[in-house]
């Protein structure tokens, strides 16, 4: 494993912490500012809309995710990335929670200063039956 790829399997799973905490902020931080997030249903959103839902849902729910990133290649400066996820969201109303899964697609793009961030995300999430 190269150390570009093993930086972004470490993005993956600093954004899992971070979503499991509720840390919008530090979820900000691992993306760049011109993120593009794509799915099911909805045009194309950014960083802006991204953050005011994640507030507003963090609110009523709770979210643990967990997953593999099964294929990850990086040319120069961009990095894409094929990853299967699981993602339970639990109402804090103590309602039955519910399990979502599927493939996502994300495209990394590294900064100048070598750092990786979240750059473009395909997430095609479905609810487990």
């Amino acid at each position: 494993m190269t150390s570009d790829e093993a930086a972004i399997r470490a993005l993956q799973m600093e954004w899992f912490q971070a979503t499991a905490v509720g840390d919008l902020d530090r979820l900000l931080a691992l993306m760049a500012e011109d993120v593009i997030f794509l799915t099911p249903g909805r045009p194309p959103f950014g960083r802006e809309e991204f953050g005011a839902n994640f507030r507003a849902g963090a609110a009523m729910v709770a979210l643990q995710c967990g997953g593999t990133m099964e294929h990850v290649e990086v040319h120069g400066e961009i990095a894409i990335a094929r990853s299967k996820l699981r993602v339970t969201i639990t109402p804090r109303n103590n309602t039955a929670a519910r399990v979502m899964s599927g493939y996502t697609l994300t495209v990394f793009r590294r900064q100048q200063n070598g750092r990786w961030l979240l750059a473009q995300d395909a997430n095609m999430l479905t609810p487990e039956s």
